[in-house]
């Protein structure tokens, strides 16, 4: 279920179902809305980079002066008052942080710097930090607003953050290289024996596939680390973390099922996924490492 408004975009994890809770499901969509809205600014359309750091700076000094209590007298588009009205109801109902905003902010400007520039990520040290700041500030915001304390519990929700981020990555292959965004690092491709420079797009997509399959492993990894959260949440918040992950998992299914040829194919979920996902949800089974280095489709690769 999506609530986005604007552009349409396809989403692989619920937002705000009726899983959600009640007392602060307004906030959940909220805060999905304004993470919508800079990923758009920063992605959308034919701007150019200039013009996009500029938006996203405006609305960043929109987010500081609400959080400082005031209204802002900026000149802002009439689309993002809806968003930023709910934002602000939220932040009042339940004392949102700012920091995580302004981190996905950060991450959404790096996007628009680094693709301009033409640069790419050197490692995977610097890919994680990456996710740190365009993936994992949410799940902190989760965590806030069902008063969930802790380090084991910031520990875990990073950990499911960075390997949805991850899978993201590996199922929008193509559609991030054509916009000039390539998370398949330096390190990684140099280690498989191709090039760090030039259009990936150029390269034979079977030898691509290894590396995607090699990202997937990571993310099943990181999945396994927060699998514990959803049990230790009380109520419909631990269920929907139940179906969050479930969905994740099945998109890595998915991708491993075409063998990682994710350049010309995105592999997504279905209709028919739902039962399945909720069957899963209840039995709540952490995910088997796949076996190093397959690469071969699994029956379920006509599906995807």
């Amino acid at each position: 279920m999506s609530l986005a408004s604007g552009i349409d975009h396809y989403e692989n994890f619920p937002v705000a179902s009726i899983l959600c809770p009640r007392r602060w499901r307004s906030a959940v969509v909220a805060i999905y809305r304004f993470a919508r809205t800079a990923d758009d600014l920063a992605d959308e359309g034919d701007a150019a980079a200039p013009d996009r750091l500029a938006a996203l700076a405006t609305l960043r000094q929109a987010l500081r002066i609400m959080w400082h209590g005031g209204q802002p007298s900026l000149a802002l588009p009439p689309a993002w008052t809806p968003m930023l009205t709910a934002l602000d109801d939220a932040r009042r109902r339940h004392d949102l942080p700012l920091p995580p905003l302004e981190a996905l902010l950060d991450a959404f400007e790096q996007d628009v710097r680094w693709s301009a520039e033409g640069r790419r990520y050197r490692d995977d040290a610097e890919l994680l930090a990456y996710c740190a700041r365009s993936a994992n500030p949410i799940g902190r915001l989760l965590l806030h607003l069902a008063g969930v304390r802790g380090a084991e519990a910031e520990r875990e929700s990073d950990a499911i953050c960075t390997a949805l981020q991850l899978i993201n990555f590996w199922q929008d292959l193509g559609q991030d290289l054509a916009r000039g965004r390539c998370y398949l690092t330096d390190a990684t491709l140099r280690a498989h024996g191709l090039p760090a420079q030039g259009d990936m797009r150029a390269l034979p997509e079977a030898a691509l596939a290894p590396l995607v399959l090699e990202g997937c492993r990571r993310a099943r990894a990181l999945l396994r680390q927060g699998w514990g959260l959803p049990t230790r949440l009380r109520g419909r918040f631990g269920w929907e973390l139940r179906l969050v992950l479930q969905g994740g998992l099945r998109v890595l299914e998915r991708i491993e099922a075409v063998g990682g040829r994710t350049l010309t194919h995105r592999p997504r979920l279905r209709g028919g996924d739902w039962p399945m996902l909720l069957a899963r949800a209840i039995r709540h089974r952490p995910p088997a490492a796949p076996a190093s280095g397959s690469t071969r489709p699994t029956r379920d690769a006509e599906g995807a």
